[in-house]
């Protein structure tokens, strides 16, 4: 049996809800078999964090829901619907 390596799958959605449109992602391989870095990718991974599920991926973390402040809402900041999923995929070796 090979052993176990972690990809992490970073997507930014519209809203806090699973089935929202992604905005934005980044893919990190500790399988080594691929090379990504943020925006290398015109198209993204998946349309919602829902299809990632349906793929196989699962979510570590959901993103904490802040509310605004007040006045600030016109001001660019961090993108705040961040989910974190993992796959686990087996390498030989």
């Amino acid at each position: 049996m090979g052993k176990l390596r972690q990809k992490v799958l970073v997507l930014y959605l519209a809203t806090s809800a699973l089935d929202s449109e992604v905005l934005g992602w980044t893919i990190y391989d500790g399988t080594g078999k691929e090379a990504h870095t943020t925006g290398d990718s015109e198209k993204r991974p998946f349309s919602t964090g829902l299809e990632a599920l349906k793929a196989g991926w699962r979510v570590i973390q959901f993103p904490q829901l802040i509310p605004p402040y007040p006045n600030m809402e016109l001001t660019t900041s961090f993108m705040q619907h961040e989910f974190i999923f993992e796959q686990l995929e087996e390498i030989d070796g």
